[in-house]
C-alpha cells in the first residue's frame, strides 16, 4: 500500500496572501489554508518528500515526521527549494550518528541548490551544516530510492524554466507544469491517481489552469485526479468542486490518500 499526504496545495505565496482580504484568504475553512507545494509519498516504510520549500519545517512538524529517506526537488525555485536547511533536524536525530539526507534533482536545479547553499557543500563545512548527498537525474531514465522505481517526466514551467514531475508506481505528481514535453505523456498512462498543477480558473504565462491541467486529465484517465499549487484565486473550496468534472478534486493541506 501506498500513503500520499499533500503537505502543502499552495502557490508561492501561500493562501492567505499578505495583506489580502478577499473571502479566499479570510476564510475559516482550513482547506482554504495552504502552505506552499510539497507532497510525501510513503511505501514500505520508505518515506519521501517531493519538494522541501520554506514551509518544510512547519510541514514535517505538522505530520510527525520522525525519519525521511529522500527529497525528490522539481526545480529550483525557492518555493520549492527554500526549506532544505532544515534537513539537519533528520542528519543529527540519532546523535553521534550523521545521517545524511539524499536528495534529487536535475542538474540545473542541482548546480542552484549548490550555489544557495554552498555552505552545505563547502569541503571544510562548519559543524551542524546540512548533511546531503546530491544524485543528479536524467528526466529520460528512471532512478531507485532504496528499493522505489522512480520515473521522471520532463514538462516546461515556461520558456525560460525546466520543471521535472515524478510517476511513483500508482501515483503521478507534477506541480508548476505549463507544457508536458513531446512524449513525456506515456509515462503517465496507466497511473491511478493523478496530482496536477491547476493554478486558477484563468489563464496563466507559467502555470496550468484548471482547463488546461482538465485537458492532461481527460487523456491520462486516472481513476482519480486531484489539482494543486493552488492561490486565492481559484476560489473557496468549499464552492469550487462545482466547477470541476467527476473524479477531480481541490487537494488540501493534510489530505491522505491510500492508495
Amino acid at each position: 500500500m501506498a500513503l500520499f499526504t499533500f503537505l502543502g496545495t499552495g502557490t508561492s505565496q501561500g493562501v492567505p496572501v499578505i495583506g489580502c482580504r478577499c473571502e479566499v484568504c479570510t476564510s475559516t475553512d482550513r482547506r482554504d489554508n495552504r502552505l506552499r507545494t510539497s507532497a510525501m509519498v510513503e511505501i514500505g516504510g520508505i518515506r519521501i518528500v517531493i519538494d522541501a520549500g520554506p514551509d518544510f519545517r512547519q510541514q514535517m512538524l505538522r505530520e510527525g515526521v520522525a525519519e525521511l529517506d529522500a527529497i525528490l526537488f522539481t526545480h529550483h525555485h525557492k518555493d520549492h527549494t527554500g526549506g532544505l536547511d532544515d534537513v539537519r533536524a533528520f542528519n543529527f536525530n540519532h546523535y553521534p550518528r550523521i545521517r545524511p539526507m539524499h536528495i534529487y534533482a536535475t542538474a540545473t536545479t542541482a548546480n542552484a541548490l549548490r550555489k544557495d547553499y554552498d555552505y552545505a557543500f563547502a569541503e571544510q563545512k562548519y559543524i551542524g551544516a546540512p548533511e546531503l548527498r546530491l544524485h543528479e537525474i536524467d528526466v529520460h531514465k528512471p532512478f531507485t530510492v532504496k528499493d522505489i522505481e522512480i520515473i521522471p517526466i520532463a514538462g516546461k514551467h515556461s520558456e525560460r524554466f525546466e520543471v521535472t514531475g515524478y510517476r511513483i508506481g500508482p501515483i503521478a505528481y507534477m506541480t508548476d507544469f505549463k507544457k508536458l514535453c513531446e512524449g513525456e505523456i506515456e509515462k503517465l498512462r496507466g497511473v491511478e491517481v493523478l496530482v496536477i498543477n491547476a493554478l486558477r480558473f484563468k489563464p496563466h504565462d507559467s502555470h496550468f489552469s484548471v482547463d488546461e491541467a482538465m485537458e492532461i486529465i481527460r487523456e491520462v484517465k486516472p481513476r482519480k485526479a486531484y489539482l494543486t499549487h493552488l492561490s486565492h484565486e481559484i476560489g473557496l473550496h468549499a464552492t469550487s468542486p462545482e466547477r470541476l468534472s467527476e473524479g477531480v478534486e481541490l487537494a488540501y493541506d493534510g489530505l491522505e490518500i491510500k492508495i
